[in-house]
């Protein structure tokens, strides 16, 4: 409290876009691993990802050290509309004193996150459809071939209209608002907890990033099938009509993803969704924290 929701805009916004700076590759990374063996039984198909590590440095030998941040433009839009909007939302709530009620902090991270999912989503569609496009021998996925963000989204709309551009957006909505949900309540506790057996001062960022890092655990696990779900939702080619060629959405494509690829399937890319998530975690709440009290 103490701060005015539309600073915490600003705030929230700029510390998603600085965490995101430093976590992009990492996205690229698990944008290629859960798009790998789509709706491919396990073992039938070439992997030219494996594992967080060897990933990236496919992606380097396939598209150079700029490939690592391919998409970031549409990233860094993404997080500061999506945390901009979030942190409004939960600054509003808790001024509200609705966080004081039990349960009130999951209710509003949810709510706060999954507005945040909608706003952003045409920026999360694109950031996919570039972070998937490279050469052919290492391609997984549909390959869309934007030449740029702006011809991506001038090729959606004209293609799609508006409602192209909010493509994918089922997928989005439960991912941000587990995910915002689990990450809000968690963090706050497990920040306390840590505060309480007086292994770090309170306040401290040694427990910001304690907290974070519990945290992230409970937030991959429950986080990473939507995430799976979204970015196939999201890389999938489109009929001219609009509707999807691989998945009619998103209960069919939880459905054909676990009778194809086994409930496994689901996870993929969990390394990246986890490496990601901790320091991303712990970076926008550390900048957040930090812009907060100066």
């Amino acid at each position: 409290g103490g701060v005015p929701p539309a600073t915490d805009l600003v705030l929230g916004a700029t510390a998603g876009c600085l965490a995101c700076f430093l976590t992009n590759p990492l996205e690229v990374v698990k944008t290629r691993l859960q798009l790998q063996g789509e709706l491919q039984a396990p073992g039938t198909y070439p992997r030219p990802y494996r594992g967080v590590l060897r990933a990236a440095v496919a992606v380097c030998r396939a598209d150079g050290l700029g490939g690592l941040q391919k998409g970031l433009a549409a990233g860094l839009l993404y997080q500061g509309l999506m945390n901009g909007v979030r942190f409004y939302c939960y600054s509003h709530a808790e001024d509200a004193g609705w966080t004081g009620y039990p349960g009130g902090t999951v209710a509003a991270g949810a709510v706060a996150g999954a507005v945040g999912a909608i706003v952003g989503s045409p920026a999360y569609l694109v950031k996919t459809h570039l972070q998937a496009q490279t050469v052919s021998a290492m391609a997984v996925g549909h390959q869309h071939n934007h030449e740029s963000i702006t011809s991506a989204f001038k090729s959606i709309y004209q293609q799609h209209g508006v409602v192209g551009l909010w493509r994918g957006v089922t997928g989005a909505v439960p991912r941000v608002t587990i995910g915002s949900a689990v990450q809000l309540s968690t963090f706050a506790s497990a920040k306390d907890w840590v505060c309480e057996r007086q292994w770090f001062r309170k306040g401290s960022w040694a427990a910001v990033l304690a907290g974070a890092m519990v945290s992230s655990v409970a937030v991959a696990v429950a986080m990473t099938p939507f995430d799976v779900i979204s970015t196939r939702l999201y890389n999938q080619p489109v009929h001219a009509d609009g509707t999807g060629k691989l998945y009619r959405g998103f209960l069919d494509c939880i459905v054909q993803i676990s009778n194809k690829e086994g409930l496994l399937g689901l996870y993929k890319g969990i390394g990246a969704v986890y490496f990601r998530l901790g320091p991303h975690t712990v970076l926008s709440l550390f900048f957040w924290d930090k812009l907060r009290n100066m």
